[in-house]
């Protein structure tokens, strides 16, 4: 049986914009505010010694189990999940959101001159036992910012609520010579790979 929608377990204005690129039909399906917002945003906290590969497939996974059960929990039809999540690395080390300006600072001094991963996991549902993955790995490399770079772009608030402190989408994009992988995926959703899983999941679009 096929599907003329889906939910979207996420809170991403971006990911919404990319589904609508693919001409898929979504509702948001999302944390309401509360104890349940409390355990969604727990669910992306990093475990000692975890990979960055590892830990955006765990976390992905358990939002999608956590979307089953807020369907289920409030009734509402059945259609196809989908979640996603992104985060940056710098070798083994996991840049998650920054929580201030001290760690947002941090963070883009670190990317600064240099080459980062940007790995995004998305995941898909479809009834109560059948679900789908992949995986997208991409590079991105940054020239140098300087402080007054850095300062300006913390100060327009666009680091927070993203990974690793920066949208490809934003201004410093004039600061990114090179990009290697799926540019959709380094926005917060890979085009490709969501495409593949929506077709198992026998999503019209």
């Amino acid at each position: 049986m096929t599907a003329d929608f889906i939910y979207l377990a996420s809170q991403s204005p971006r990911r919404r914009q990319l589904l609508d690129q693919l001409g898929v039909r979504h509702e948001l399906l999302v944390p309401q505010a509360g104890a349940e917002a409390d355990a969604a945003e727990a669910l992306e906290a990093v475990q000692p010694g975890e990979l960055p590969a590892d830990y955006v497939q765990r976390v992905t996974a358990l939002k999608l189990r956590a979307a089953r059960a807020r369907v289920k929990a409030r009734g509402l039809p059945a259609a196809p999940i989908l979640c996603s999540d992104t985060t940056v690395a710098i070798g083994r080390r996991i840049l998650g959101k920054p929580a201030d300006d001290g760690e947002a600072r941090a963070m883009l001094r670190a990317l600064s001159g240099r080459s980062h991963r940007v790995l995004t996991a998305v995941a898909v549902a479809a009834g109560p036992r059948r679900s789908w993955s992949a995986l997208s790995v991409s590079t991105v490399r940054f020239a140098p910012l300087d402080d007054a770079l850095i300062d300006a772009y913390i100060a327009s608030g666009q680091p927070f609520g993203k990974a690793g402190g920066y949208a490809i989408q934003s201004q410093l994009a004039g600061w990114i010579p090179e990009v290697r992988g799926s540019y959709s995926a380094i926005m917060g959703l890979p085009l490709f790979e969501t495409a593949q899983l929506l077709r198992q999941a026998r999503v019209r679009f």
